[in-house]
This record gives structure tokens, C-alpha cells and sequence, in this order.
């Protein structure tokens, strides 16, 4: 079992090398599955004109020029995240009231009490010791500020993601499945262990609200093939797998994706957690 140093250095070493590479050459079709999603998110922190905003696990930057445009321009608004590549097509925005930092949002020695906000689409279940993650990110909170954050819930509550994995696992090598504490996608699906992890590190009792959308995949099964292989679980599964088992895991995806494709497309359920939290 690795140690929590060690799950965050290989988070980091990930985001840093194949991982943000991947996620750049995917960017459209990634921003156009959770569009919906970071929709709510962002409606829900509700930012303020004037307020300052911190944005954890910004990558390329889209939400954090929309926080940006939220609390104008009185407001600041500091995107994070661990990945140099992504942190830097984020830069390219050119925010007058933003501003971006490479580094890990669990250490990252922010202010003390110099934020009305603290934000993230999807960029909390990664860390390796959340707890003291967490920590980090309410020290940076003002007394009376807030957390809002969207995470993935159970795997089985996602089809987008079960349904191609399920069906590409049996023709591809075995592999190393993560742990119930493993930091990764499904992290915080566990309301009970998201409730522990926040409870531990000060936050006042979280507020859940389940967001359930229809996740677009691709135009066509075709499509969706190409693009599992370029990013995500299955394209990581990929990068050890023969031409042959690919080959076999891909035909084995494309009959489990057909009850799934109609006129607008390949479309799977989503499920996600938004969670608040008060800073104290």
C-alpha cells in the first residue's frame, strides 16, 4: 500500500506528464461532456462581484474565467492546479482580474482568511492526504466564507464510465484497481467519507445535492471509441494492452455502447455530488 506522500507525488508526476498531454488533446470533447455539470456548479457558488475566489484544480482555466466575470472587475479570482501543461493554456486566457499558479492546492501556502470562495469542478478527489488538503483550503477561507465543490459519485451511479470499462476489462491486462482511500475520479463518491474527510478538517456540516445528467459520449459509437482511447481509464489501460486485446476490447465497448446511441448521439447517465460547506 502506498503512503500518502506517494499517491500525491504520483498525481503529480500524472498531471504533469501523460496526463495533462492527454487531457489538453481532449479538451473539446471533455468540456462538452461535464458542460452541464460545471453549469450548476458555478450557479451554486453563486460568486459575488467584489469577492475574492479561489479556484482548486482549474485546469485549462474555463471556470475560473467564468468566476472572473462573476465578481467583475473589484473582484480576484486564483486559479490552482497541479499540472504545469494545463496551468499554462489556462494563462492564455489573459484575465486582467486572474491569475494562475502551478502547484498542489493541498500545500500551496495560500493567505490566511483571504477568500469569500473556495471553488472546484472535479479537481478535489485527487489529493492524497484530503484531510490536510482540506485543511489548506479552509485556513485560506475567510471566517464567514464558503466551499463548493462537484465531485463523481459511485461508479455505478455512472454509466459513462462503468459501462465502457466493464466492457473493455475482460480482453485487456489484469491491472491495480484503487482502494476505497486512493485518491482518483471515484474518490468522493461516498457521501459518508466526504462528510469524515470535511468533519476532520474543521468545515461546518456539508450540504449535498445530487446532479444527475445525461453525459454526451460522442456523434457516433466510431467516435466514442477513438476518444475512450485518448484519454481516461480505458486509454490507460491502452497503453499496456497488444493491438490485438485493443482491438478485442474495442469491438466488446462498441456492442455495450449500442442501447446507448440514438439521433443526438452516444449518451450515458451521470452522477455527482455538489457539495457546500460554511468555513466553520
Amino acid at each position: 500500500m502506498k503512503s500518502q506522500a506517494e499517491l500525491a507525488a504520483d498525481q503529480a508526476a500524472f498531471w504533469n506528464g501523460p496526463g495533462g498531454k492527454m487531457w489538453l488533446a481532449s479538451y473539446d470533447r471533455i468540456q462538452r461532456g461535464i458542460a452541464g455539470f460545471g453549469e450548476a456548479a458555478l450557479a451554486a457558488a453563486a460568486a459575488k462581484p467584489g469577492e475574492k475566489v479561489l479556484d482548486v484544480g482549474c485546469g485549462t482555466g474555463m471556470t475560473t474565467a467564468e468566476l472572473a466575470h462573476a465578481v467583475g472587475a473589484q473582484g480576484k479570482v486564483l486559479g490552482v492546479d497541479i499540472s504545469e501543461p494545463l496551468i499554462g493554456a489556462a494563462r492564455e486566457h489573459k484575465l486582467a482580474n486572474a491569475t494562475f499558479a502551478a502547484g498542489d492546492a493541498a500545500t500551496y501556502p495560500f493567505d490566511t482568511a483571504s477568500f469569500d470562495l473556495v471553488f472546484s469542478r472535479f479537481g478535489v478527489m485527487f489529493f492524497g492526504d484530503p484531510v490536510t488538503a482540506f485543511k489548506n483550503l479552509r485556513r485560506a477561507l475567510k471566517p464567514l466564507g464558503r466551499l463548493v465543490f462537484l465531485c463523481w459519485r459511485t461508479p455505478l451511479e455512472n454509466p459513462w464510465g462503468l459501462v465502457p470499462m466493464r466492457a473493455a476489462t475482460p480482453h485487456l491486462p489484469p491491472f491495480e484497481r484503487p482502494g476505497p482511500e486512493d485518491p482518483g475520479q471515484y474518490a468522493f463518491g461516498d457521501r459518508a467519507r466526504v462528510e469524515r474527510i470535511l468533519k476532520e478538517a474543521g468545515f461546518g456540516t456539508p450540504s449535498f445535492r445530487t446532479l444527475d445528467q445525461q453525459v454526451p459520449m460522442g456523434k457516433d459509437i466510431p467516435e466514442v471509441l477513438d476518444n475512450l482511447g485518448k484519454f481516461g481509464p480505458v486509454a490507460r489501460l491502452f497503453t499496456e494492452a497488444t493491438p490485438q486485446q485493443i482491438d478485442n476490447a474495442k469491438k466488446a465497448i462498441a456492442e455495450a455502447l449500442k442501447p446507448h446511441a440514438g439521433p443526438d448521439g452516444v449518451r450515458l447517465a451521470g452522477a455527482c455530488w455538489l457539495v457546500s460547506a460554511a468555513q466553520h
